[in-house]
């Protein structure tokens, strides 16, 4: 007799990386050259690899970025990591760490669970933040009555639905890893993710954590904004040469932005979104005023010229850049736009810093 066959589980990898600051020093067409080969890499793996990149900038000393990675084999998690590795950014990236995990089904029972969802299929949201660290439990935690640790998983689970904006994946790495769990919250509040981490240790179950660190609180961006945080030149073949004598820069030829069309631009130092809507030409802000999603990948409504955010479903005018619909509330910059000699022009001002 065979037994019923395996419930298909998928492998879960936390890779953070650290870029070595000598990069910065490369000539500008070098930096960007290398920003876009590495994108392409990962985008090359996009049939066999569900991939969330993240940025750390500004948020640890240690590590830059996160790509949050999902995958059906062990294997393909290695190949991808080998095909960075042979990347020319690549020669560049330190691992200061990398966790590896694994889906399964909880051994708890979790009463009122979400519909469908049984742990064994990762399902990112489009989340701002998410908040990463490995866990391990003390050994008396399984030394305990299978009774004793559902009491105490019920209070546990109890306490996380108080913070209902705050969604947890809990993936597996006994034997995998040096860990025995790897837990990613995600969530669009830093504040409501501290509050529930403080409520949490007043739980239970929290007298048997014997590790929860390091922690990584991750900021999700679209890989071309992930990669120009690190500094150098902005990526994209799309990159603006200097401005004219009118002040005017040259984004892109407009036999390359056909109607219905949209692209992301870089002038003057800032990422903009560009968009054709019926033969007409708007230019705004790229970067969603409320989670950073990438504009110039929304969808639009031709009728009304109005862009929809593809994380959080914000919408704006692409006219006035105002926020009209959905969790943004501030507007994004409206740049004046020219058709010259069929090329699109943009009035993008010159950043300037404060004294």
């Amino acid at each position: 007799m065979t037994g019923a066959p395996r419930e298909r589980r998928q492998l879960v990898r936390f890779a953070f990386y650290r870029l070595d600051p000598v990069f910065r020093r490369l000539p500008a067409a070098e930096q960007r050259q290398h920003k876009e080969e590495f994108a392409a890499t990962i985008s090359a793996f996009a049939e066999r690899v569900l991939l969330r990149s993240y940025s750390l900038v500004g948020v640890r000393g240690d590590a830059d970025f996160m790509l949050w990675q999902v995958a059906e084999e062990l294997d393909t998690l290695q190949a991808l990591q080998t095909a960075l590795n042979r990347t020319r950014l690549g020669a560049y990236l330190a691992v200061p760490y990398s966790y590896l995990a694994m889906t399964r089904r909880s051994i708890y029972e979790i009463r009122d669970a979400e519909p469908g969802h049984t742990g064994l299929v990762i399902r990112p949201s489009q989340a701002r933040y998410l908040f990463v660290y490995p866990f391990v439990k003390t050994r008396e935690w399984y030394a305990l009555p299978m009774g004793e640790r559902q009491a105490m998983m019920e209070e546990h689970i109890a306490v996380g639905r108080r913070f209902p904006s705050i969604r947890l994946n809990t993936t597996y790495s006994y034997g995998l890893d040096d860990q025995e769990f790897v837990v990613a919250f995600e969530g669009d509040d830093p504040a409501e993710f501290l509050d529930l981490v403080m409520a949490l240790r007043e739980s239970q179950a929290s007298r048997y954590t014997l590790r929860d660190t390091p922690t990584f609180s991750c900021i999700q961006m679209p890989i071309a904004d992930m990669l120009d945080a690190l500094g150098g030149e902005a990526m994209g073949a799309d990159a603006a040469p200097a401005p004219r004598a009118d002040g005017l820069v040259a984004a892109c030829a407009l036999r390359d932005l056909p109607p219905g069309a949209s692209r992301r631009v870089v002038a003057r130092g800032e990422v903009v979104a560009v968009f054709n809507v019926g033969g007409r030409v708007f230019a705004i802000g790229n970067r969603c005023t409320h989670a950073r999603a990438s504009l110039a990948d929304g969808t639009v409504d031709a009728a009304t010229a109005v862009v929809t955010c593809p994380w959080h479903a914000g919408r704006f005018e692409l006219a006035t850049g105002r926020a009209i619909d959905g969790p943004p509330k501030a507007a994004v910059p409206v740049y004046p736009v020219r058709i010259e000699d069929g090329t699109v022009l943009l009035g993008v001002p010159e950043m300037t810093v404060a004294d």
